[in-house]
């Protein structure tokens, strides 16, 4: 266990991980549960179950992946928070920070890790959430300064974060070979809906049809998984 890294914190704060994957659920709960000030009280695979799980719990931190099957992250925290205003929300993702953190802080989440960094960093990043501050990395943060500077980010990115949240979940769910119907039933929203959604993408994303639609979701998507 690790006695010295703990610093101030007197309690025991307990972690609720929400990812759809158990073995990475696995991976959270061997690095949370080594901390003596740490525990993990429990886990779930999905937006639902999370939600069920919330008020019989009572997590101090809730530990979030985007790529969620049915809602995805962000809406989870967006739902959490409308539901538990103080509850420190940290998202784990393997998606670009780049594209991602500046949402989920929008939403309502206080920081922000990527799955690559998780062995190193997840630790220090719960505590300091737990603590009241926000966590993302020293290169997002300079991202964001340079945006409120209003300097010019990298333009390879700028169409895709043109994308509203809900948006830019249909375009990952279309690189991840869902179809419409699909998507309609993961969201619980209306095939006339997706379809709608669809078309803003490929208006934003300048592109001429479905088979560009679908050829540049699933390139982004492995982009993603690559890291």
């Amino acid at each position: 266990m690790n006695k010295e890294s703990a610093g101030p914190l007197a309690k025991t704060y307990n972690v609720m991980i929400v990812d759809d994957h158990p073995i990475v659920r696995q991976g959270l709960r061997s690095l949370i549960d080594q901390e003596e000030d740490l525990h993990v009280c429990g886990e779930a695979g999905s937006a639902g179950e999370a939600l069920k799980a919330l008020g019989q719990l009572k997590p101090d931190l809730l530990l979030v992946d985007i790529s969620l099957k049915g809602p995805d992250g962000l809406e989870l925290t967006k739902s959490v928070r409308s539901l538990e205003p103080s509850l420190p929300i940290l998202i784990v993702s393997m998606h670009d920070e780049a594209l991602y953190a500046e949402r989920v802080l929008r939403a309502g989440a206080n920081g922000y890790i990527m799955k690559e960094e998780v062995s190193l960093n997840v630790v220090q990043a719960a505590r300091k959430v737990l603590s009241g501050d926000i966590y993302i990395s020293d290169r997002m943060r300079q991202k964001i300064l340079r945006g409120v500077a209003g300097q010019r980010g990298n333009p390879a990115t700028s169409s895709i974060e043109r994308l509203s949240d809900r948006e830019l979940e249909v375009f990952r769910l279309i690189g991840e070979g869902r179809g419409t119907r699909q998507i309609a039933e993961q969201l619980h929203l209306s095939v006339k809906t997706i379809e709608t959604y669809r078309a803003h993408i490929k208006e934003k994303l300048g592109l001429e049809n479905a088979t560009e639609l679908v050829r540049q979701a699933v390139q982004w998507v492995e982009q993603q998984s690559m890291g």
